[in-house]
C-alpha cells in the first residue's frame, strides 16, 4: 500500500489513463505496412487528441507545457480535425471542433512561473506507427522541481525487457508513477485508484559489466555507435535493449535494465522537458539517478528545454559514477580528435 499521494495524483493518473484509451484506439487501427514514407497522420492524430483529453481532465487551475498547439488543427482540413474529434470520443469526452482545439491550447504555456505541468501526449512517435512501444508523460513542475510524474506505458509488458514487439492482446499496459520523497510505484494501465499499486525498485547491480542498457531504436535520437564504444569500455557484453519512448526510463526504474543513455547527436540541440521529466521523477524515486553527460542534475528551471543541461545518463545507483566517466572519456576522444572505431 502506498503512502498517502499528492493531491494533485488522482487527476494526473486518470488524466493519462483516459490519454491512453485514445492513443490505443487510434494505434490498433494502423497497419504498418500499408502506411506511405513519411505519413504520420495517425500519430499526429494521436497525439492532439491526448493531449486535448489531458488537459481537460486536469482542468484550467494549473498550466501546462505542452508538445502540441491547435494552429495546424485550425488551418488544415476538417477531415483531420473531424478524425482528432473522433478520437476524444474514445475517452469518453463528446465535443466539437473549436472545443477541442481549446484543451490542446491550455499546453501553450512557456515554462515560466514556479508551477506547471508538462506533457508529452505520444512519446516515441515511430515505435507508435510501427505498433510497438510509445509512452504518455505527465509531470507537475514547482519551482524548478518535479514533485510529481505519471508515466503511461500502454504496450508494456508488465514485466521481461523483450518488449520492442507488434501489440499482443494479453499486453494489458502498466502505470507507473511517484511523488517526490514518497516512492516510485506501478500498476496496471486500467486500474483504479493506487490501492493495487506496488513499491518499484530500480537494479542493485554494482559491476558496471553486468550493466543491460536500454537504448532508441532510431540512432537519430541518440549515437548508437557511441553507446557501443561505451558498452565495450566498460565490458558489457549484453546487447542492447532497442525501444522507443520513455518506456526506456520504465526499464531501468523496475530493474529490467541498469543505464539509459540518451547521448548527443548534434551540438547545440536541447532536450524538451516533456521527454524526460515523467520518467525522471519515477526513476530517481525508485532510487536510481539522472544526470547529464557532464554530471550536473538535470535543470527543469529553464523553460520548455533542458538548456542548462547536455544529453542524460539514467543509472541505476551503484553504476552511475562509473557509466558517467566511460561516457566522459568516449566524447573527449571524439571531441579532441582522437576517438576509436
Amino acid at each position: 500500500m502506498p503512502p498517502s499521494p499528492h493531491e494533485d495524483l488522482p487527476r494526473a493518473i486518470a488524466a493519462v489513463q483516459r490519454a491512453a484509451r485514445v492513443t490505443r484506439a487510434v494505434q490498433r487501427q494502423i497497419d504498418p505496412g500499408s502506411l506511405e514514407k513519411g505519413d504520420k497522420s495517425p500519430v499526429t492524430t494521436a497525439d492532439f487528441a491526448s493531449q486535448a483529453v489531458v488537459c481537460e481532465t486536469l482542468g484550467t487551475d494549473t498550466p501546462l507545457v505542452g508538445e502540441e498547439d491547435a494552429a495546424e488543427l485550425r488551418g488544415g482540413s476538417a477531415n483531420f480535425l473531424d478524425r482528432v474529434v473522433t478520437a476524444v470520443a474514445e475517452a469518453g469526452l463528446d465535443a466539437d471542433g473549436e472545443t477541442v482545439c481549446s484543451w490542446i491550447d491550455r499546453g501553450g504555456h512557456d515554462g515560466s512561473g514556479d508551477r506547471y505541468w508538462t506533457l508529452d501526449p505520444i512519446d516515441g512517435t515511430k515505435g507508435f506507427l510501427r505498433g510497438q512501444q510509445y509512452a504518455i508523460s505527465l509531470a507537475l513542475i514547482e519551482a524548478g522541481e518535479i514533485v510529481l510524474g505519471v508515466l503511461g506505458c500502454p504496450n508494456l509488458p508488465a514485466e521481461g525487457v523483450g518488449c520492442d514487439r507488434p501489440l499482443e492482446d494479453d499486453v494489458k499496459g502498466i502505470l507507473q508513477w511517484a511523488v517526490r520523497g514518497q516512492g516510485a510505484y506501478c500498476q496496471s494501465l486500467t486500474a483504479e485508484g493506487v490501492d493495487q499499486s506496488t513499491q518499484l525498485s530500480a537494479s542493485e547491480v554494482t559491476a558496471a559489466k553486468a550493466v543491460r542498457m536500454c537504448e532508441s531504436v532510431e540512432s537519430g535520437h541518440s549515437s548508437h555507435s557511441h553507446s557501443a564504444r561505451i558498452a565495450a569500455r566498460l565490458g558489457i557484453e549484453v546487447d542492447p535493449v532497442r525501444l522507443d519512448s520513455q518506456a526506456k526510463y520504465a526499464l531501468v526504474a523496475r530493474g529490467d535494465a541498469e543505464a539509459y543513455l540518451r547521448l548527443p547527436t548534434r551540438p547545440g540541440y536541447q532536450e524538451k522537458i516533456w521527454d524526460h521529466a515523467g520518467g525522471v521523477i519515477v526513476l530517481q524515486e525508485a532510487g536510481g539517478r539522472v544526470s547529464d553527460v557532464e554530471g550536473r542534475p538535470l535543470d527543469f528551471a529553464r523553460g520548455s528545454t533542458l538548456a542548462g543541461n547536455r544529453g542524460v545518463i539514467a543509472t541505476a545507483a551503484a553504476v552511475h559514477d562509473e557509466v558517467l566517466s566511460t561516457v566522459a572519456a568516449v566524447l573527449a576522444e571524439d571531441s579532441s580528435g582522437h576517438a576509436t572505431s
